[in-house]
């Protein structure tokens, strides 16, 4: 690859490596420049740029970021895993759903080594994420690597996500004599929160003296996945009333303390094929502690051995202490995967082609509106709504059986700016961006919207993604960050958020897409005829 000034004239096709701000217009780092860009460069009286030029024998970042994510997760559907689309070099990989990532230490390390341009980091060794958590991203370094890079790497499945699967427990708690009802309901409270961030809840909950026998006897009726002891004295030995109890029901013990503080004095075995845990006195508290790390791997169906919790000690000092705050509660804090809805625009009269109502014109065998519902619903986004007329049976009809919510615009006849304000209303509360697209965009595909989805980054102030076609094309479907809800839930007219666009240049990023159909100037009709002419049945 080559990296460096350039003369404007000669700079067409070159990555821009620095951003520009051409008469208002901001041309973003990583940019192809096209041929009008140039144009535009030299209006403004710049001479020379920076751009990188890939050699035949390279391959562009994104691509790089792609082949490599891909063969960390070769599938990711098996591992819980969910790879996003790529943008500026970076692919990031989420969590499906909420448990205890399992990484292969050497293959990333291996990964790591072949060269400083590629690079994965990710989150630590059995750390308990949740649903939509950021559990590694892939970068690339340079705007694009040699191609003999991604060939040194091996498929490894190095990354995988074992899900919560365990549903219920059983809770038996020891009362001394004098110990207050209020001790022993602040322990029950504390095990059924932590059994909540695993989806598990407690089957049973049941209070013995804190004696051998009875506790023994407890045991063995106990009916839930796991069985959870909590005595109302500290388990000081082996042979004391906790681990003594598990003996004598039949069950047998194969850990007793571990190496974490607080957590010390938690024991762990087994009765009748399912996993016991004598949770440490400590789990009276939110606060993070051993019984935690050993509770999420249980929750995920994970055996864990005495060898496990022995290598527990490094990094097992918990306690709160100024120079290493822990987070409360257990999980590790990480980013997540943003929440990104879908207002799919189907209130229109769509009667471009020759007063057909064209969301109803047969494509590939099914009407096009549920075609473009049906292929929104692939990407990695959340809930789907399509804004729809009042009263429309046939346009109703076509979405039969898809998992879309339909929201009706009263005032749909006032044009686009009606139809967003319906949708806008209509948002989950914690949703973070919205994607507006067309129904009657025939070649729009998940990957498109996935693209845009990768795109987002309101932290790097990229808060409106606007796919843009091969040619240079602006158009939808458009990503909005929270921070222009307010502004597209008041929109007027018919002239739908492009006023929007027009006055936050600065958090603007065009998202290239694949196929000149997938971006259309609505204001030509021609392209419609065109398209038709060759797909209608």
């Amino acid at each position: 690859m080559k990296f460096g000034p350039v003369s404007v004239a000669q700079a067409e096709g070159g990555i821009l490596a620095h951003s520009l701000n051409v008469r208002g217009v901001r041309l973003r780092k990583g940019r192809i420049l096209s041929a009008a860009d140039i144009a535009a460069i030299a209006q403004a009286g710049v001479s020379d740029v920076t751009v990188a030029v890939l050699d035949a024998d390279d391959i562009a970042e994104d691509q790089a970021a792609e082949a490599l994510a891909k063969l960390l997760v070769p599938d990711p559907k098996a591992a819980s895993l969910r790879i996003n689309a790529p943008f500026t070099g970076r692919v990031n990989i989420y969590a499906e759903a909420g448990g205890v990532m399992q990484i292969d230490a050497a293959a990333i390390a291996r990964f790591n080594a072949v060269s400083s341009s590629i690079t994965v980091a990710t989150v630590p060794e059995m750390a308990r994420v949740s649903a939509r958590a950021l559990i590694a991203t892939v970068k690339i370094i340079p705007y694009g690597v040699p191609k003999k890079f991604i060939a040194r790497v091996s498929a490894s499945n190095a990354l995988r996500l074992a899900p919560f699967t365990m549903r219920t427990a059983s809770l038996i708690l020891t009362k001394t004599p004098g110990m207050s009802e209020k001790v022993l309901s602040k322990g029950r409270e504390a095990v059924a929160r932590r059994l909540q961030a695993f989806n598990c809840s407690l089957d049973e909950v049941v209070t013995v003296p804190h004696e051998t026998t009875p506790l023994a006897e407890a045991i063995s009726k106990a009916g839930g996945e796991a069985i959870l002891i909590l005595t109302g004295s500290a388990t000081s030995d082996i042979s004391d009333v906790g681990p003594a109890a598990l003996t004598q029901s039949g069950g047998k013990i194969t850990r007793f303390g571990m190496p974490v503080d607080p957590g010390n004095l938690l024991f762990l075995g087994e009765y009748d094929g399912r996993p016991v845990v004598g949770l440490p006195g400590c789990a009276r508290s939110p606060a993070l502690n051993g019984a935690d790390w050993v509770l999420e791997r249980i929750a995920c169906g994970l055996e864990v051995t005495d060898k496990d919790i022995g290598q527990m000690g490094v990094g097992g000092l918990l306690k709160e202490i100024p120079t290493r705050p822990q987070p409360r509660g257990g999980a590790v804090v990480v980013p997540v995967q943003p929440k990104v809805e879908v207002l799919l625009l189907a209130a229109g009269g769509s009667r471009r082609m020759r007063g057909k109502d064209k969301l109803l014109e047969i494509v590939d065998g099914e009407p096009l509106l549920r075609r473009a519902a049906a292929a929104v619903l692939q990407a990695g986004v959340g809930r789907v709504h399509v804004v729809m007329q009042p009263e429309n049976a046939t346009r109703d009809a076509a979405l039969e059986g898809l998992d879309v919510r339909r929201i009706t615009s009263a005032e749909w006849q006032e044009g686009m700016a009606a139809s967003i304000r319906a949708g806008m209303a209509g948002l989950s509360q914690d949703c973070d961006a919205v994607i507006i697209a067309l129904a009657d965009m025939p070649e729009v595909t998940a990957a498109h919207l996935d693209r845009l989805v990768a795109a987002y980054d309101a932290g790097e102030g990229r808060e409106i993604c606007r796919a843009v076609a091969a040619d240079g094309t602006p158009g939808l479907p458009v990503l909005f960050g929270r921070r222009f809800f307010e502004t597209l839930a008041d929109l007027q007219g018919d002239r739908g958020a492009r006023d929007v666009i027009k006055d936050a240049p600065e958090f603007l990023v065009d998202v290239p897409t694949e196929g000149q159909g997938a971006v259309i100037d609505l204001d030509t009709p021609e392209a419609w005829e065109r398209w038709w002419a060759d797909r209608r049945h």
